[in-house]
């Protein structure tokens, strides 16, 4: 059946790519382009002032002026912004507060200003039409598409409105797509993450879907409930689904329950949004990594890891990055953010374009299933946990369990105690308590039972020190990993009978 829709995504994506292409094979000259916009543009604003962007004509320059900063260091700025106040990090106010949570003072602030908010729906966009052009496959415009996101309901404080970043994408889905977009506003505004699946599966079971899009721990549990419900496989029910659009966590622990659960293989798109900015997508089906976004309004600096904390590192920009070194991701952009660290880590796959992965980030964490949960806060739950008790733990790390067999998913604590509770149940609530506090996407997954709350398991007497052992790294300044982001280390624990 002819599709006008579907007949004219292909040259339109050939347009697209072949823009993309454009600044693709020109890197350094887009960059400094976008790094004398970017200063230009700021030097009347209070940041600007206070570090002489008008002096500043090259990176030598921003990086004697302008000094890396996390959140915290630059949330003396951004509450004034909050506050209300104008012209602070970029001219004029933003438009939304991208809220996020926080690592060691609650909820983040992210700012997004009518030029950024464009460079966050455009590099989306691209990213499907760049698997257009590439495939020739656009049968998929002609059917259902759902992204699982968060609530679109924002507030609004002194004139500019806050939500969730997926919550604010959601007002700018592109009109040519709405008919096609799934699940319904209504059922997109719902709070608890259970009922709004459960609401999802009954609105998509009838449809002809064809792209499913969303963080894969949030997709599989919707997969799931879709087979429960059926006793079909996913894609025997949704026959045309062939694109499986994700982003936010690493796909591949996932990838084999989900051929299972669809039945086949389908293309998929990775991509790398952040609230700070859409720094990749990827845009070759058979190539590594995803395409660095050099024409958004960002422009990135990097700093080699393992330098990372050293007095003084050193920064570069895009010309003197290697392949296959792990870089901390340094930005600056038309939202106001100034040689901030994002705290992502990425690596270069390719150089003829700028292709990266996302390695990890540059403090041990676990967001296997989007909870970015760092080591602060397992220590600080821990220590909550104990306090007042006569509990005493000699060591412990966090490991997910993303496929048990029975239930939900998990973090599994392995804990070795010296002294231990009488009541493990008991214990391990009141540390999975603490981190719910602390974190709020921790506390959105384990309320949206897409995660169970923690387990403990026992770790014998001295198990620890047999690890380290075992790995070459006994004594010194060798130190136990608090948090992974896969089970290297749980594996060990069961392959050398460690666990009590």
């Amino acid at each position: 059946m002819f599709s006008l829709k579907s007949a004219l995504a292909k040259p339109f994506a050939k347009h697209v790519s072949k823009s993309v292409q454009k600044w693709a094979n020109n890197p350094i000259e887009t960059q400094e382009t976008v790094f004398q916009e970017l200063i230009s543009s700021a030097t009347s604003t209070q940041f600007g002032k206070d570090h002489d962007f008008i002096s500043i004509n090259s990176h030598a320059e921003f990086i004697k002026r302008v000094p890396v900063r996390d959140y915290e260091d630059l949330k003396p700025y951004v509450e004034r912004v909050v506050a209300g106040e104008e012209d602070i990090l970029w001219k004029g106010k933003p438009i939304y507060f991208a809220k996020t949570s926080g690592t060691t003072s609650g909820a983040k602030y992210i700012p997004i200003t009518k030029e950024s908010m464009p460079t966050h729906i455009e590099a989306a966009r691209n990213a499907i039409l760049m698997y257009i052009a590439e495939t020739g496959n656009s049968k998929f415009v002609d059917g259902k598409m759902i992204f699982l996101q968060g609530s679109p309901i924002l507030e609004e404080s002194h004139g500019i409105q806050l939500g969730r970043l997926s919550g604010i994408v959601a007002h700018f889905v592109p009109k040519y797509l709405q008919k096609n977009r799934m699940p319904s506003w209504e059922t997109n505004c719902i709070d608890d993450w259970e009922t709004k699946v459960n609401a999802i599966v009954e609105e998509t079971l009838p449809e002809n879907m064809t792209v499913i899009s969303g963080i894969p721990s949030w997709v599989q549990m919707y997969f799931e409930k879709i087979q429960e419900k059926t006793g079909k496989k996913v894609g025997d029910v949704f026959k045309n689904f062939n694109l499986f659009i994700f982003g936010g966590v690493n796909y591949e622990p996932y990838r084999a329950k989900f051929e299972s659960l669809i039945g086949r293989k389908v293309d998929s798109i990775e991509l790398f949004p952040a609230s700070e900015g859409f720094f990749a997508f990827q845009d070759k089906q058979n190539e590594k990594g995803m395409l660095l976004q050099l024409k958004s309004g960002i422009f990135y600096e990097f700093i080699k890891a393992d330098e990372f904390f050293n007095e003084n590192p050193k920064r570069i920009t895009i010309k003197e990055v290697e392949i296959g070194v792990n870089y901390v991701l340094i930005i600056s952009t038309n939202a106001g953010l100034w040689a901030y660290n994002v705290g992502d880590t990425v690596e270069f796959t390719s150089l003829k374009p700028y292709r990266i992965i996302v390695s990890g980030r540059i403090k041990h964490f676990i967001s296997a299933f989007g909870e970015h949960v760092i080591g602060k806060e397992v220590e600080q739950a821990l220590q909550e946990a104990v306090k007042g008790t006569n509990i005493q733990v000699t060591e412990f790390t966090v490991a997910p369990l993303i496929n048990p067999e029975q239930d939900l998913p998990y973090h599994e604590w392995f804990i070795e105690f010296d002294n231990e509770p009488s009541n493990l149940e008991e214990f391990s609530n009141k540390i999975d308590a603490s981190l719910q506090v602390q974190n709020s996407y921790y506390f959105d997954l384990i309320k949206g039972k897409v995660l169970q709350p923690l387990k403990i398991t026992q770790i014998k007497k001295n198990g620890f020190q047999e690890y380290m052992k075992s790995i070459g790294k006994l004594g010194g300044q060798n130190k136990i990993a608090r948090l992974s982001n896969d089970r290297k280390i749980a594996d060990i624990f069961e392959n050398q009978k460690l666990i009590k």
